[in-house]
Protein backbone atom coordinates (compact mmCIF):
# COMPACT_ATOMS: atom_id res chain seq x y z
CA UNK A 1 0.00 0.00 0.00
CA UNK A 2 1.51 3.34 -1.00
CA UNK A 3 1.59 6.37 1.26
CA UNK A 4 -1.31 7.97 -0.60
CA UNK A 5 -3.43 4.85 -0.05
CA UNK A 6 -2.67 4.60 3.67
CA UNK A 7 -5.50 6.09 5.67
CA UNK A 8 -4.49 8.92 7.93
CA UNK A 9 -6.55 10.24 10.76
CA UNK A 10 -6.58 13.83 11.98
CA UNK A 11 -8.07 15.10 15.19
CA UNK A 12 -9.63 18.49 14.51
CA UNK A 13 -10.30 20.43 17.68
CA UNK A 14 -12.69 23.31 17.39
CA UNK A 15 -13.81 25.37 20.33
CA UNK A 16 -16.35 28.12 19.88
CA UNK A 17 -17.98 30.54 22.25
CA UNK A 18 -21.42 31.49 21.05
CA UNK A 19 -23.63 34.20 22.45
CA UNK A 20 -27.26 33.19 22.87
CA UNK A 21 -29.07 36.32 21.75
CA UNK A 22 -32.56 34.78 21.65
CA UNK A 23 -32.98 31.79 23.97
CA UNK A 24 -36.65 31.40 23.06
CA UNK A 25 -35.85 31.11 19.34
CA UNK A 26 -33.06 28.63 20.07
CA UNK A 27 -35.26 26.50 22.32
CA UNK A 28 -38.15 26.63 19.84
CA UNK A 29 -35.93 25.46 17.00
CA UNK A 30 -34.53 22.66 19.16
CA UNK A 31 -38.05 21.54 20.08
CA UNK A 32 -39.07 21.55 16.41
CA UNK A 33 -36.00 19.47 15.57
CA UNK A 34 -36.81 16.97 18.32
CA UNK A 35 -40.39 16.68 17.08
CA UNK A 36 -39.17 16.05 13.53
CA UNK A 37 -36.61 13.48 14.70
CA UNK A 38 -39.16 11.49 16.68
CA UNK A 39 -41.72 11.67 13.90
CA UNK A 40 -39.18 10.23 11.46
CA UNK A 41 -38.06 7.35 13.73
CA UNK A 42 -39.84 4.03 13.87
CA UNK A 43 -39.38 3.38 17.61
CA UNK A 44 -42.25 2.04 19.68
CA UNK A 45 -44.75 4.67 20.78
CA UNK A 46 -44.10 4.27 24.54
CA UNK A 47 -40.32 4.32 24.21
CA UNK A 48 -40.42 7.17 21.74
CA UNK A 49 -42.73 9.27 23.89
CA UNK A 50 -40.54 8.83 26.98
CA UNK A 51 -37.33 9.71 25.09
CA UNK A 52 -39.00 12.68 23.39
CA UNK A 53 -40.32 14.02 26.70
CA UNK A 54 -36.86 13.74 28.25
CA UNK A 55 -35.21 15.48 25.27
CA UNK A 56 -37.79 18.29 25.33
CA UNK A 57 -37.36 18.85 29.07
CA UNK A 58 -33.59 18.98 28.66
CA UNK A 59 -33.61 21.66 25.95
CA UNK A 60 -36.25 23.71 27.78
CA UNK A 61 -34.10 23.79 30.94
CA UNK A 62 -30.74 24.64 29.36
CA UNK A 63 -29.94 26.73 26.27
CA UNK A 64 -26.55 24.98 26.02
CA UNK A 65 -28.36 21.64 25.67
CA UNK A 66 -30.70 23.15 23.08
CA UNK A 67 -27.68 24.28 21.08
CA UNK A 68 -25.95 20.90 21.38
CA UNK A 69 -29.08 19.17 20.13
CA UNK A 70 -28.96 21.24 16.94
CA UNK A 71 -25.25 20.87 16.15
CA UNK A 72 -24.17 17.96 13.97
CA UNK A 73 -20.41 17.49 13.44
CA UNK A 74 -21.13 15.61 10.20
CA UNK A 75 -22.60 18.80 8.77
CA UNK A 76 -19.33 20.60 9.49
CA UNK A 77 -17.26 18.26 7.29
CA UNK A 78 -19.74 16.66 4.90
CA UNK A 79 -18.89 19.08 2.08
CA UNK A 80 -15.11 18.83 2.51
CA UNK A 81 -13.66 16.74 -0.34
CA UNK A 82 -11.45 13.80 0.54
CA UNK A 83 -12.51 13.37 4.16
CA UNK A 84 -14.91 11.06 5.93
CA UNK A 85 -16.01 11.55 9.51
CA UNK A 86 -14.72 8.59 11.51
CA UNK A 87 -15.79 9.62 15.00
CA UNK A 88 -17.23 12.71 16.65
CA UNK A 89 -18.22 13.90 20.07
CA UNK A 90 -19.29 17.27 21.26
CA UNK A 91 -20.72 18.97 24.27
CA UNK A 92 -21.86 22.38 25.32
CA UNK A 93 -21.91 24.24 28.58
CA UNK A 94 -22.78 27.65 29.83
CA UNK A 95 -19.60 29.54 30.72
CA UNK A 96 -18.52 32.83 32.20
CA UNK A 97 -16.99 34.71 29.29
CA UNK A 98 -15.21 38.02 29.26
CA UNK A 99 -13.59 38.66 25.88
CA UNK A 100 -11.78 41.65 27.36
CA UNK A 101 -10.04 39.61 30.05
CA UNK A 102 -6.34 39.37 29.30
CA UNK A 103 -6.06 35.79 30.56
CA UNK A 104 -9.05 34.36 28.66
CA UNK A 105 -8.20 31.43 26.43
CA UNK A 106 -10.28 28.98 24.42
CA UNK A 107 -7.98 26.08 25.27
CA UNK A 108 -8.11 24.06 28.45
CA UNK A 109 -5.34 24.19 31.04
CA UNK A 110 -3.70 21.01 29.75
CA UNK A 111 -3.84 21.95 26.07
CA UNK A 112 -0.56 22.52 24.27
CA UNK A 113 -2.03 25.04 21.87
CA UNK A 114 -4.10 28.03 22.90
CA UNK A 115 -6.43 29.93 20.63
CA UNK A 116 -6.54 33.04 22.75
CA UNK A 117 -4.16 34.65 25.16
CA UNK A 118 -2.36 32.27 27.46
CA UNK A 119 -2.35 33.15 31.15
CA UNK A 120 1.31 34.08 31.41
CA UNK A 121 3.37 37.06 32.41
CA UNK A 122 4.16 38.15 28.85
CA UNK A 123 0.59 37.98 27.49
CA UNK A 124 2.02 36.50 24.29
CA UNK A 125 -0.39 34.82 21.96
CA UNK A 126 0.39 31.21 21.21
CA UNK A 127 -1.16 29.56 18.25
CA UNK A 128 1.14 26.96 16.79
CA UNK A 129 0.04 28.04 13.32
CA UNK A 130 -3.67 27.84 14.13
CA UNK A 131 -6.10 30.54 13.17
CA UNK A 132 -8.66 31.83 15.64
CA UNK A 133 -12.14 31.82 14.15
Amino acid sequence: MSTSETPSFVRLRVEMVLEISDADALTGTALESIAADFTATGASADESAEERTHAEETVREDAAEALASLIDPFDLVSQVPGVELAQASWSSETIDYDPDAEDWTAGEDGDEVYYGIEDNETDDEEGGGNTER
